[in-house]
C-alpha cells in the first residue's frame, strides 16, 4: 500500500537551485531540492547565515547552529510550541499532544506517558522485538534483494509499536502506518484524508479498549487520566495517542532507512559492527546524529529576543534544525565522520528541552536490535544498481524507497 505513490514522488526530479540567495532569504523546508541535498545545504547555511530569515510561508527564521538550536529548544518561555507551524498543514480537529503545548500544561500530558517508556519499562519487550526482526528478515533474505523500506523499515516499527506499546489489533497495522506516513507530509494530496482517518481510527480504538479489560499499558494510562484535576477529554486522548503513533512509526522508519543507506555505502561500518558488536549501541547514537529522522521543529517568539545576533520580533516563527545542529563542527569534531567511539555525543536527534522525545528509549531499543540482526544476517549489502533514493519533504525525513541487494540466505560471520 502506498508503493505506487512513493515511486511517483521519487521520479520527480528537483528543479530548484539552492544558491546563496535562496539560503539567505528564500529557504523552504518543504523543497524537494532541499530534501535531495539537506546535509550540504545546511552546512553552507551554518557557515554564512547561521540564523537566516526566509520570506516563505509568510516569513520565518531558521537556526542551524548547535548553540542557537539548543537555546531555542530549552527556552520555552521565549519560544513557544503552542502557536502554529511554518507549513501549510491540512486542517485537523485534534492537536498533537503534548508537542503543541507549553509547560505547565505540557508537563501534565508528558507525565501520562513517560512512565511507560523508561529503560526499565521497555526492557521486557526486547525478546518479542528480536523475534519480530528475525521474522521480517526471514521473509526476504532468500530473495537476495528487497525494497528495505517496504519490507522492513516501515512494517517493523509499526508492528512492534502495535504489539508492545498499544496492544492494538495487528490487522490494522498497515492501514494506520500508511495514514501516519501520509499525514506527516504537508504537501501530500492525501494528507488531509489521512489526518482524519488516523483520528477516527484512534477514536474507535479507544472505544474498543474502554469496552474491554484493562491491559496496564500507556493506552489505559491515558484513557483514565486526570489532567489539571479533571478527567481527560476525548480530544486530548486522541491527541496524545496520535502523537505516539506518528513518533513511534514514521520517525523510526526514517532512521532505519537512512541507516541502511549508510551501511550500503560504507561497508567498513558493517565490517566494524560485525567484528565489534559491543559497539552497536554507540553506533546507533552516531547514526542518529549523522542522519536524524526528526530534522526540525517550529517555535514562535513570545516577545522580542536576540538569536545569533538577529533580533527576533514577537510573533515571528523560528525553525530550529536538529539535523544541522548535529553536524555543527563547533560542537562535534569531524562532524561528518562516523565515529562510534565519539566522546560526549550530545546529539539532538530526539530534540531537547521539555519537548524531548518521550519514546527515545523504545526507539533506541528498536534500532539497536535491528542493526544487530541486519549486519549479522545480510552479507554484501549494496544499493541496487541505478537506485535513486528520494526523501519526502517535511519536518521528518524518511527515504521513500531503499532498493538493496545482499547475499541471498547468508548469515554473516
Amino acid at each position: 500500500m502506498g508503493r505506487t505513490d512513493a515511486a511517483a514522488e521519487a521520479s520527480e526530479a528537483p528543479q530548484q537551485e539552492l544558491d546563496d540567495e535562496w539560503c539567505r532569504h528564500h529557504f523552504d523546508h518543504l523543497s524537494p531540492a532541499l530534501a535531495a541535498d539537506l546535509t550540504g545545504t545546511l552546512a553552507r547555511m551554518r557557515s554564512m547565515c547561521p540564523v537566516a530569515h526566509s520570506d516563505q510561508y509568510d516569513g520565518f527564521w531558521v537556526a542551524t547552529g548547535y548553540e542557537d538550536v539548543l537555546k531555542v529548544a530549552q527556552d520555552w518561555g521565549t519560544y513557544s510550541s503552542a502557536h502554529g507551524l511554518t507549513v501549510p498543514r491540512a486542517p485537523i480537529a485534534v492537536r498533537n499532544l503534548p508537542v503543541e503545548v507549553d509547560p505547565p500544561l505540557h508537563r501534565e500530558y508528558k507525565r501520562l506517558i513517560n512512565a511507560y517508556f523508561t529503560p526499565a519499562a521497555v526492557a521486557p519487550w526486547e525478546e518479542r522485538t528480536r523475534r519480530l526482526v528475525t521474522s521480517l528478515i526471514d521473509a526476504f533474505i532468500g530473495r537476495g534483494s528487497c525494497d528495505f523500506m517496504a519490507d522492513f523499515a516501515r512494517p517493523y516499527p509499526a508492528l512492534s509499536f502495535f504489539d508492545v506499546a498499544l496492544n492494538a489489533p495487528p490487522d490494522d497495522v498497515e492501514k494506520v502506518a500508511y495514514m501516519a506516513s501520509k499525514s506527516s507530509i504537508p504537501n501530500d494530496p492525501e494528507a488531509a484524508a489521512c489526518w482524519t482517518g488516523l483520528s477516527e481510527w484512534i477514536r474507535s480504538f479507544v472505544a474498543e479498549r474502554r469496552a474491554g479489560p484493562p491491559k496496564g499499558d500507556v493506552v489505559d494510562g491515558v484513557v483514565n487520566a486526570q489532567v489539571e484535576g479533571r478527567p481527560i477529554t476525548e480530544d486530548e486522548i486522541i491527541g496524545i495517542l496520535q502523537l505516539l503513533i506518528l513518533g513511534g512509526l514514521e520517525t523510526t522508519a526514517g532512521a532505519l532507512g537512512m541507516m541502511m543507506i549508510r551501511l550500503c555505502e560504507h561497508p567498513e561500518v558493517v565490517a566494524l559492527l560485525r567484528d565489534q558488536p559491543e559497539r552497536i549501541p554507540e553506533a546507533v547514537e552516531e547514526l542518529l546524529r549523522l542522519d536524524p529522522p526528526f530534522i526540525a521543529i517550529t517555535r514562535t517568539a513570545m516577545h522580542e529576543a536576540d538569536l545569533g545576533g538577529q533580533r527576533i520580533a514577537a510573533g515571528e516563527k523560528v525553525i530550529v534544525s536538529w539535523a544541522s545542529a548535529n553536524r555543527d563542527e563547533a560542537q562535534f569534531e569531524a562532524a561528518d565522520a562516523f565515529d562510534p567511539a565519539r566522546k560526549a555525543n550530545r546529539h539532538l536527534a530526539f530534540g531537547a528541552g521539555p519537548h524531548r522525545c518521550a519514546g527515545s528509549n523504545l526507539a533506541r531499543m528498536n534500532l539497536r536490535i535491528a542493526l544487530s540482526e541486519l549486519v549479522t544476517r545480510l552479507g554484501d549489502l549494496r544499493l541496487q544498481p541505478g537506485a535513486d533514493v528520494r526523501y519526502h519533504t517535511t519536518f521528518t525525513r524518511a527515504p521513500l524507497t531503499v532498493p538493496i541487494t545482499f547475499a541471498a540466505g547468508a548469515t554473516a560471520g
